[in-house]
């Protein structure tokens, strides 16, 4: 029933000014605007969407107590890895290392290499999301 259908994923902040600029300037994700039935509320005042590849989208939403997630919240899956990950470096994202990872190797620029599975980076936004760009390997 779900298998055919687009995923929203959803995302909070206590900011929401410095996630727009993260989101819409420093990742380039463009802004979209949902209709809102009239007499009601603003959406932009309670967060933001976001359309990403495909049909899928990322939601971030304002709360006043900050994210606690300690995993991966949100990763886009890109055909050429390296371009990606330069870019995002250029624009000063920084990859986290995660030295505990086992059989993991890491480069200069703090890209995961793992046998078999492609390339990986992972990388926080300002309210300490965790998210990653990844290579599929083939």
């Amino acid at each position: 029933m779900l298998a055919n259908t687009p995923v929203v994923a959803v995302l909070p902040c206590v900011d929401l000014v410095k996630a727009r600029q993260f989101y819409g300037e420093t990742l380039g994700l463009p802004e979209f605007t949902m209709p809102m039935p009239e007499g009601s509320e603003d959406q932009s005042s309670m967060g933001v969407m976001y359309r990403c590849g495909g049909e899928t989208m990322l939601f971030v939403y304002t709360r006043t107590t900050p994210t606690k997630a300690d995993h991966t919240v949100a990763g886009w899956i890109v055909e050429d890895f390296d371009a990606v990950a330069d870019d995002l470096l250029s624009r000063g994202v920084t990859f986290e290392v995660y030295p505990e990872m086992p059989d993991i190797e890491w480069d200069e620029r703090g890209v995961a290499h793992a046998s078999g599975l492609g390339k990986a980076a992972w990388f926080k936004d300002p309210e300490g999301n965790i998210l990653s760009i990844n290579e599929m390997p083939g």
